[in-house]
């Protein structure tokens, strides 16, 4: 064995005990997040909904003493908001898992001081495994499954960064994270090897990373449409105390969450953010396709779920501009929007054979 393969090989192995280091991390965050959210106080939306509940015994009026008068005057039971007034954009809010009190912020800090470190690691680990192989580190599943991993973790950590109260993404960012790397590391790992000539191409670099950038954001994405769907169900169950009320654990989860409207905003700005890319992502690729094999198009089994996921984020995007079809019905189109992301990512390259096949898992 040459010098230089032996490197690659130290290489390689490196990579591999940064990718394993940081999963031993991102397991610590999961565990303080578990805590944030155990310990950590309710949203202000939590708050203030959760007197829905008591409205029942509690009295419709309150007497108060009115000194000035000289005798008792009645005011009304203040109404408890939990959804945004149409038009309004005062939505009561919240940080959620991040909440104000000390013991649940502390375990929140702590949370992402890990998940910074575990990113740290992880990153170490897809740049060595770059280094490597020579090339880009996403010419299979396994590479690609670790740099997305990467860059979701690295926007939820830029948004926080800025300042944007988006702690409450950190428990089921850092549980997926954990489930893609496991999957990665156990049945999608293949060793450091060149690509076929094909994609031999400064495309790889501009046309798969914008795949990787756009997927990331889309699962943020998800992630707060999913919930939203959970926190509007529940808050429509508090403001109704006649119907069935949610129960205790229900309770407990859903009220360290922002406000529905808050989900659904958040949702609709990372989709519309990101759908230009994915849109210059089928762009970049139909490109790459002219000059690998000498056409544009040739409705391979990952071009056509690629247009179809910009089909599904077209239609989600045009839903939220179409009376009627706001809200829930929305959010349902986004979620089927990403779940062609990820057929078009694991179903495709798995099950379905085409010319994108040849790299294999």
């Amino acid at each position: 064995m040459n010098t230089a393969a032996a490197a690659n090989e130290t290489l390689a192995h490196n990579s591999n005990l940064l990718v394993y280091s940081a999963m031993a991390v991102y397991t610590l965050a999961f565990l303080a997040h578990m805590a944030e959210w155990v310990f950590g106080s309710r949203s202000k939306v939590g708050r203030t909904a959760a007197a829905l509940t008591a409205r029942s015994t509690a009295p419709a009026t309150v007497p108060v003493q009115t000194p000035a008068a000289g005798g008792t005057a009645v005011l009304e039971r203040p109404a408890v908001v939990t959804k945004s007034v149409p038009g309004s954009r005062d939505v009561p809010d919240g940080p959620g898992a991040a909440g104000d009190t000390e013991k649940g912020d502390l375990y929140g800090r702590i949370a992402i001081s890990l998940t910074v470190l575990a990113w740290a690691l992880h990153v170490g680990g897809v740049v060595t495994r770059a280094l490597s192989v020579e090339r880009a580190p996403w010419g299979n599943m396994y590479e690609f499954s670790t740099t997305f991993a990467a860059v979701a973790v690295g926007l939820y950590l830029l948004l926080l960064a800025l300042k944007k109260k988006v702690r409450w993404i950190g428990l089921p960012l850092v549980t997926t994270v954990l489930l893609d790397l496991g999957l990665a590391v156990s049945v999608l790992y293949t060793a450091s090897d060149q690509l076929v000539p094909a994609l031999h191409s400064y495309w790889l670099w501009i046309h798969v990373s914008c795949a990787i950038i756009s997927g990331a954001a889309l699962y943020l994405g998800a992630v707060s449409t999913l919930l939203f769907l959970f926190r509007d169900s529940y808050e429509g169950k508090l403001a109704d105390p006649a119907g069935k009320q949610p129960g205790a654990f229900a309770s407990s989860v859903l009220e360290r969450l922002p406000s529905a409207a808050s989900l659904d905003k958040f949702a609709y700005r990372v989709n519309a953010t990101v759908f230009p890319l994915w849109t210059f992502t089928i762009i970049a690729g139909a490109i790459w396709a002219e000059a690998a094999w000498g056409r544009y198009w040739g409705w391979d089994p990952k071009e056509v779920w690629a247009f179809i996921t910009w089909v599904a984020y077209a239609c989600y995007l045009h839903a939220r501009a179409t009376a009627g079809w706001k809200g829930r019905k929305a959010a349902y189109l986004g979620l089927i929007g990403f779940a062609c992301y990820l057929f078009n990512y694991y179903g495709v390259n798995i099950f379905v054979t085409g010319l994108h096949s040849y790299a294999g898992v």
